[in-house]
């Protein structure tokens, strides 16, 4: 029997790690494995799952074998993650994954059999009903991050002539398949008709034909639309479900809410990691090495942008040590660190947009020139205000500038930033769209490649900016 106890997921979490940790640090193996055993009849094998990920991966099985029935242990593969999956294909036999993909649905098998071995999963698929086999290679075949593996290929689906009270008999007959993802009407050659809402089987009379009751499909997508159009569809219309059909309009398949909640999840943690500069999955359990192989690639380019960094800022010095502009070296910092945030804004919101859908041939101007002006405003007034804050600071602090010209500084800095954060914006601005025309993730163009590159261009053009001021008036 599972705990009902009304806490949010983090306390949760909490309370099954200490529970989890204790129990498996006890000296005694019999006392421990009682303990587990009693964890997992009192909490939710879902809760489980997510508890897994905190434990060391040889002892993610033991949680595993406790949990109570075979159901339970369907939902604790079902939302468990990768690395746990895995550790639990290694101890499990044939027999008994069989018996776990006879049991699960078959758009979760699909993603679940995604963790296993090709080899081993060809064995047990040679164990289980062919015709079930069948459907989850047939979903396999579709792009992982396409419509056609979201859907699922176990709905309702009845003929206009059939009576409300034949689909009733129908569904009581098959609790297993999720009676929320819709009842769809076809016609006899199976190409889609309409469907019908839950509430007209239960207001209207048994003996009444479904094409009497059934509503026009206004949404439907094919099994190539992209994940990302299957999310806005469901975002803009308020969908619980989308049908997926074919060239000939027969229906194939149904996403439901759900799957799309967890498509945007997985959207936006692969989004986070590329602008973060990193393509790990993020384990509590995972190696200093392999973070560090995970992380090390992405860093190089800034590695050289920086040391090229050194040599054109030494260059710069060397040429005019103890002149006015030596000055402008300590600026430096300053203006990487503002051009590089306003680029990072341009880009960031740039990438939301095209993540989410939003940018279309249409608007892909006007949300380009709104950028440009968002980030140039900022760039001119932050640019006039660190002249003026710069120019007073001389006075404030007692001659801080030393020999050098206040005006002068203030003129090179305040000018200098306004032309690194112009820098910045175009950036920042047309990296995302730089990197969709040669078919790379946009998301990258946030990530350490380009702040990298904004260093080096914005530093660039300060220090000319700054020589030339320097020449033309002072």
């Amino acid at each position: 029997m599972h705990s009902s106890e009304e806490t949010n997921p983090k306390q949760i979490d909490d309370l099954l790690k200490e529970k989890l940790e204790a129990a498996f640090h006890k000296p005694t193996s019999k006392v421990r494995l009682h303990d587990i055993a009693k964890i997992a009849c009192e909490h939710s094998p879902i809760d489980l799952a997510y508890a897994a990920s905190h434990l060391p991966p040889n002892v993610r099985p033991v949680l595993y074998e406790n949990l109570p029935n075979r159901d339970d242990k369907i939902k604790f593969i079902i939302h468990t993650d990768s690395d746990t999956r895995l550790a639990l294909f290694r101890q499990l036999d044939d027999s008994e994954l069989k018996k776990i993909f006879d049991r699960m649905p078959i758009d979760e098998a699909v993603w679940v059999a995604e963790d296993m071995p090709e080899r081993r999963l060809r064995r047990v698929m040679e164990l289980i009903d062919s015709k079930k086999a069948s459907r989850i290679r047939e979903l396999k075949k579709h792009d992982r991050n396409s419509a056609g593996r979201l859907m699922t290929s176990e709905y309702f689906a009845f003929t206009m002539e059939m009576t409300i009270g034949e689909a009733s008999a129908y569904i009581r007959d098959n609790p297993r398949i999720d009676f929320a993802k819709g009842i769809f009407i076809l016609n006899p050659s199976g190409e889609l008709q309409g469907y019908v809402p839950a509430r007209n089987l239960m207001i209207n009379p048994p003996v009444t034909p479904l094409r009497q009751v059934m509503r026009p499909i206004l949404h439907k997508v094919t099994p190539d639309a992209t994940r990302e159009e299957v999310i806005d569809i469901f975002e803009r219309y308020k969908l619980s479900s989308l049908p997926v059909v074919n060239i000939d309009n027969d229906l194939i398949g149904v996403i439901a809410h759900e799957d799309v909640v967890e498509a945007m999840e997985d959207l936006a943690d692969a989004t986070i990691a590329k602008m973060a500069g990193t393509s790990e999955r993020l384990s509590s359990h995972d190696s200093v090495w392999r973070r560090f192989k995970a992380r090390a690639p992405w860093l190089v380019v800034t590695l050289l942008a920086g040391l090229l960094n050194v040599s054109v800022m030494s260059s710069f010095y060397s040429r005019r040590e103890g002149g006015l502009l030596a000055f402008a070296l300590f600026f430096v910092p300053l203006i990487t660190g503002m051009s590089g945030n306003i680029g990072l804004q341009c880009s960031t919101v740039l990438v939301r947009i095209m993540a989410m859908g939003e940018l279309s041939e249409g608007n892909r101007r006007e949300t380009l020139m709104k950028e440009l002006c968002s980030g140039l405003l900022t760039g001119a007034f932050f640019g006039v205000s660190c002249g003026i804050l710069t120019y007073l600071l001389d006075f404030v602090g007692g001659g801080l500038l030393g020999s050098a010209t206040p005006l002068a500084v203030a003129v090179i800095v305040g000018v200098g930033l306004i032309g690194g954060c112009f820098a910045g914006t175009l950036l920042g601005v047309f990296s995302p769209f730089f990197f969709v025309r040669i078919g790379v993730d946009p998301a990258i163009s946030a990530g350490p490649i380009v702040t990298a590159c904004n260093d080096f261009l914005s530093m660039t053009i300060y220090f000319l900016i700054a020589w030339g001021v320097s020449t033309l008036f002072f």
